[in-house]
Parts: structure tokens; sequence; C-alpha cells
């Protein structure tokens, strides 16, 4: 069992930046790829990003030279530089690990 906790979500201006984190514990051996999905309101949960252990990343198309996935091995974090905010990009952004195991989920909202 992994625990996923996110942290970084807020209110930003669009053409604004966040950057979201996300720490692991618990059976983080099996966290060979972790990623980021994100849901808007009405809509279903869509893949952000993800990255393996070995740094090879996927992104969604549209967000594709905005955001920027990484993760610290180490630290057993990863985290979600997110540039050039549009507010399409406003939803609760999930932190997630193969099971699937999820974080419990945080807002970002662009609005002007």
């Amino acid at each position: 069992q992994v625990q996923l906790v996110e942290s970084g979500g807020g209110l930003v201006q669009p053409g604004g930046s966040l950057r979201l984190s996300c720490a692991a514990s618990g059976s983080i051996f099996s966290l060979y790829v972790m990623g980021w999905y994100r849901q808007a309101p009405g809509k279903q949960r869509d893949l952000v990003a993800t990255i393996t252990n070995g740094g090879y990343t996927k992104y969604a198309d549209s967000v594709k030279g905005r955001f920027t996935i990484s993760r610290d091995n180490a630290e057993n974090t990863v985290s979600l530089q997110m540039n050039s905010l549009k507010p399409e990009d406003t939803a609760v952004y999930y932190c997630w690990g193969p099971g699937p195991s999820w974080g419990q989920g945080t807002q970002v909202t662009v609005s002007s």
C-alpha cells in the first residue's frame, strides 16, 4: 500500500505558474512510474503526465510545452511545474501511482 500526499494547489491568474508536489510513503518499491491526473467539474479524470524511475516522461497533448513533471527518487517525491496556465487547466489534480494509488487531490483554479 502506497500513501500519496499532494500540496501546492491554489488560485492563479491566466498565464501564471504553480508547482504541485506529491510525497510518497509505504510500499514505494512499486513506484516505478508515478504521475498526475486531473478532474474538472462534470468531467472524467484524465492523465496529465507520468514519469518512470528512469526519468522517461509522457504528457497529455493539452499540457505539452507548458507543464514539466519531475521526481526525486531519493526523497520519494514527484512534482509538476505548471507554466502558462489557462482557465481550462482548472481542476482537482491527483497524484497517482501503480495499484492504483491516489492522493487526496489538490484544487488548481486559473481565473482572473
